[in-house]
C-alpha cells in the first residue's frame, strides 16, 4: 500500500472513530434528559433573575436587556466547564478510557468525540439564550453577517473552554474536584462586563476586567450585534474584537497540547 493511500486510510479510520465517540456522546443525551435540561435552563434563569429582579447594566447608556443578553451568551459559554470536567473523570473512574484503549482504534478520538459533542450543545444552548433573549425584548442591529460573527467568537471561546476543561479533568482525576473548578468559574465570570460596565467599577478593578478573556468576547459581540457596551476608551476595548480571537486562540494553544500530552501519559 502506498503512503498516500495508508494516509489516506488512516485519516478515515481517525474520522470514524471520532464520529463514533461523538455518538456515543449524543447517546447520553436520550440517557439523561435531565441533565440536558439544566444546562439550558440554568442559564436562562440567569438572564431572566438578572434582567427583571437583580438589575444590572451599572454604568451603561442604553437599554440594559441588550447590554446584559450578549454579556449572558458570553458566560453561557463559561457554564459548560463543569459538565466537560464530570463527563471526563467520570469515565476516567469508571474505566471507560480504559476499555477504549483496549479497543483497536485511533488514539485521541475520545477527546475529539467529547469535543464535538459539546461543541453542538453550546451551538443549542446559544440558540435557547437567543430565542430566549428575543422574547424578553434583546434585538441585534448590524444584519445577518455580524450576528453570525458574534456567534463565531462565542463558540470559538467555549472551544477554548472546552479544552481548558478536558485538561484540568485528566489532571484532578476525580469528580468531587469539579466542585473546585464551580468555585472558581463564579468568580471569573462575575470578574467581568458581563453584568456592568467596568466605567461603574474603581479604576484598578475596572482595568482588571477589561482584560478578562470573557469581556473582550461580550465586548465584541455586543458591538458586533450592535449593542450598548461595545465601545469604550482604553484599549482592551477599543480593540475588543482581536482580544476576542487572540485570548480563546492562546488558551487553546496551551491547554489542547496539555490534554493531549495528559491523555497520552494516562494512555501507557
Amino acid at each position: 500500500m502506498s503512503t498516500a493511500a495508508a494516509g489516506a486510510g488512516g485519516i478515515g479510520w481517525a474520522l470514524t472513530d471520532s464520529w463514533t465517540m461523538t455518538r456515543r456522546e449524543l447517546a447520553h443525551w436520550a440517557r439523561q434528559p435531565v441533565q440536558m435540561v439544566v444546562g439550558l435552563v440554568f442559564p436562562v434563569m440567569l438572564l431572566l433573575m438578572f434582567n427583571y429582579l437583580v438589575g444590572g447594566g451599572q454604568g451603561v447608556n442604553g437599554d440594559n436587556t441588550e447590554f446584559l443578553v450578549p454579556g449572558m451568551l458570553a458566560l453561557t459559554m463559561a457554564f459548560g466547564l463543569e459538565g466537560t470536567m464530570l463527563s471526563v473523570t467520570q469515565d476516567l473512574n469508571k474505566g471507560v478510557i480504559d476499555r477504549f484503549r483496549s479497543m483497536p482504534m485511533v488514539s485521541g478520538t475520545v477527546l475529539v468525540g467529547r469535543s464535538v459533542a459539546d461543541m453542538l450543545q453550546s451551538v443549542a444552548a446559544l440558540a435557547v439564550m437567543i430565542g430566549v433573549g428575543y422574547a424578553v425584548g434583546w434585538r441585534w442591529h448590524n444584519g445577518p453577517a455580524a450576528a453570525l460573527g458574534a456567534v463565531g467568537l462565542l463558540l470559538l471561546l467555549r472551544f477554548a473552554m472546552l479544552w481548558i476543561g478536558i485538561h484540568l479533568a485528566m489532571v484532578a482525576g476525580k469528580p468531587e474536584m469539579v466542585q473546585a473548578v464551580q468555585i472558581l468559574v463564579w468568580p471569573i465570570g462575575f470578574l467581568s462586563n458581563v453584568f456592568a460596565s467596568p466605567e461603574s467599577m474603581p479604576g484598578w478593578l475596572g482595568a482588571a476586567v477589561e482584560w478578562n478573556p470573557m469581556s473582550a468576547t461580550a465586548t465584541a459581540v455586543r458591538d458586533l450585534f450592535g449593542n450598548p457596551g461595545g465601545a469604550g476608551g482604553s484599549w482592551a476595548a477599543e480593540h475588543a474584537e482581536l482580544l476576542a480571537v487572540a485570548w480563546p486562540v492562546a488558551l487553546t494553544a496551551l491547554f489542547f497540547p496539555l490534554a493531549v500530552r495528559k491523555f497520552a501519559l494516562l494512555s501507557r
